[in-house]
């Protein structure tokens, strides 16, 4: 256990080392990771001097990549995902006044009193909501908590689809689960209380597939056929040994005005459901949509009934990806891959909104992409789609060319290399 001051000399002295090559190396080296570790120190020691408590911690909360199960969370599907080598990195230690006090590195600093934790409507759509909704969920769950001080880097791709709101969440349990649970709740219960803060405090509806990527680590398989208790299996790889790298690429495109897009699909497919009396396209079998298609181009339209299409193909695609990747059969998962990306591109219809026809930056990405990877690897539109990011598995011999070719279409620094992360969210030094 250390304090601040000695958490820093023993970050400079390499005290630390081995706890950050655990978690970092692969992403950069040691020194990348002990100079960021040192860096958030430092900043924290500058920002909170009055902070003198004996037990202070290295923290961290990653991005999540979707791997399958596009647009399949929701209707109570299959999802793969995983945690990637990007994150959000906290120097935090307890305070006495009661409060949260956390200073993200280029944002202003937030506060939020431990003694009102009732949801604040001016908050919706803060990093304050995501605070408050953490602590009241914990504090509900039973345990007692005081206030911490934390200071916050993120290398988490804004707009990436890597989830950062996520990343945001299991930092913040992770660090009063350490500091006042003594670390009794897991990575899935930790996860279960980051969804809960973005749903109800934050404003946004959003599935379980976020927090569980950045919450548990490695790649994960997720059955949603009941959200309240999903059931959730490690899909066990060394992404390592494949021979391939990880890319998001970043089509410069913005998420700004899609959410009528995204609420589209929804409706559709539970519009597709509601014809049988259910509620989601889980609760229908497959064969019985099928019989009836022809009556539910009538009713619902193509568009409802390709998207169901997608919903069957993708669901099933999910849960053959992780079968493969445990079988350590990687041919088949890059083959699994693309088909999902076929899949998202002409049933689901996520590549571009049909309110900016002229907007088409996903599909044009995807159109190069396909083409630098000749016949190799794997490429798909990456997360909610309709604009923002795709995700490529490229052979390690063609990474410079892809690279190159990418941030040609794009611009610099657009084509983001990546490793998925076998730790999800945890403490990594206290």
């Amino acid at each position: 256990m250390y304090s601040c001051t000695q958490l820093l000399q023993a970050l400079q002295n390499g005290g630390c080392d081995q706890a950050l090559t655990a978690v970092y190396a692969p992403d950069g080296g040691l020194e990348q990771a002990r100079r960021r570790a040192i860096h958030v120190t430092e900043s924290f020691l500058a920002d909170f001097p009055e902070n003198s408590a004996p037990a202070a911690g290295l923290f961290s909360g990653p991005g999540r990549t979707e791997i399958g199960g596009n647009h399949t969370d929701h209707q109570h599907g299959h999802v793969l995902c995983a945690s990637v080598g990007l994150d959000l990195l906290a120097c935090a230690a307890p305070n006495e006044i009661n409060r949260i006090r956390i200073h993200s590195e280029g944002y202003p600093a937030l506060e939020v009193a431990l003694d009102d934790l009732a949801v604040k409507p001016e908050e919706a759509n803060t990093s304050a909501a995501l605070v408050r909704g953490v602590a009241a969920k914990i504090a509900e769950l039973g345990y007692s908590l005081r206030g911490f001080d934390a200071y916050a880097v993120s290398n988490v791709l804004s707009g990436s689809g890597l989830s950062s709101s996520a990343a945001y969440e299991i930092l913040i349990g992770n660090i009063l689960n350490r500091f006042f649970c003594n670390g009794a709740l897991n990575s899935v219960e930790l996860a279960k209380i980051g969804q809960f803060a973005e749903n109800v405090y934050f404003g946004k509806p959003c599935g379980l597939m976020d927090q569980m990527g950045a919450s548990v680590g490695g790649a994960i398989s997720i059955d949603f056929a009941d959200p309240a208790a999903p059931v959730l299996e490690k899909a066990d790889y060394d992404f390592s040994q494949s021979g391939h790298a990880l890319c998001i690429v970043d089509t410069g495109s913005c998420h700004a005005d899609l959410t009528g897009d995204y609420a589209d699909i929804t409706f559709e497919m539970c519009a597709v459901a509601a014809h049988f009396g259910k509620t989601v396209l889980r609760e229908v079998p497959e064969a019985d949509f099928r019989a009836a298609i022809p009556t539910l181009r009538k009713t619902c339209g193509d568009r409802a009934v390709l998207r169901a299409l997608h919903f069957y193909d993708d669901d099933r695609c999910a849960v053959q990806e992780a079968r493969a990747l445990k079988a350590g059969d990687f041919s088949a998962f890059l083959a699994l891959v693309n088909a999902s990306g076929i899949s998202s591109a002409l049933h689901l219809q996520n590549t571009w909104s049909i309110t900016a026809p002229k907007e088409q930056a996903i599909p044009m990405a995807l159109a190069i992409g396909r083409e630098l990877l000749g016949g190799t690897g794997a490429i798909r539109v990456h997360g909610g789609g309709f604009a923002g990011t795709i995700q490529a598995f490229v052979p390690n011999e063609k990474l410079n060319e892809f690279k190159t070719g990418m941030e040609s279409l794009l611009g610099p620094g657009m084509c983001h290399v990546l490793r998925i992360r076998p730790q999800g969210g945890c403490t990594v030094v206290y």
